[in-house]
């Protein structure tokens, strides 16, 4: 397996077109996961995940590791999921009308639903002190709003903003990655 960190995998893309391959293989499993979390639809989340990273293969150019690669890829992801949630009554009923099924074989429809109990999001969290990984999950992973994370916690939002930060910082300071 490749040793270069995302960024440099992503900065390769333009010239080397195995370098996304490795970052698809890398991330492929934790993106699916997170459209499976957030649409309980094995079809959708295939779909959201190709499209992910198609935009993300053609975006790499403008990747400038401002960021971490992950935290570009998921907000590729999360722009993604909110467009799919604003035009997905319009092209359901579309489709239904057109009566036109999206052909999808078991094994890939499997393949996302196991991704639902996925642990990849809980492997970025290794590491993290339980409370900060728990704030981080609760707001990154869940998009819970800080009032609701402070709520079922029983502490302030302070604290809760605290945590995630420090979360965030120590994610980050690892590079976002996974292992």
């Amino acid at each position: 397996m490749d040793d270069r960190s995302d960024e440099d995998l992503l900065f390769a893309t333009h010239r080397e077109a195995a370098a996304f391959g490795v970052f698809y293989e890398r991330h492929e499993r934790a993106v699916g996961a997170y459209f499976m979390h957030h649409t309980r639809n094995a079809e959708l989340a295939a779909d959201l995940t190709a499209e992910t990273f198609a935009a993300a293969l053609i975006g790499a150019r403008r990747f400038r590791g401002t960021a971490a690669a992950t935290t570009w890829l998921f907000g590729i992801a999360h722009n993604l999921l909110k467009r799919s949630y604003e035009r997905k009554s319009v092209e359901d009923r579309a489709r239904r009308q057109l009566g036109i099924e999206l052909p999808l074989t078991n094994d890939v429809v499997e393949h996302f639903e196991r991704l639902a109990s996925d642990a990849s999001a809980r492997v970025m969290l290794e590491g993290l002190a339980p409370d900060q990984a728990d704030a981080v999950r609760a707001r990154v992973i869940d998009e819970s709003s800080y009032a609701d994370i402070a709520e079922r916690l029983e502490v302030s939002e302070s604290v809760i903003r605290q945590r995630v930060s420090r979360g965030l910082a120590a994610l980050r300071s690892r590079g976002g990655k996974a292992t």
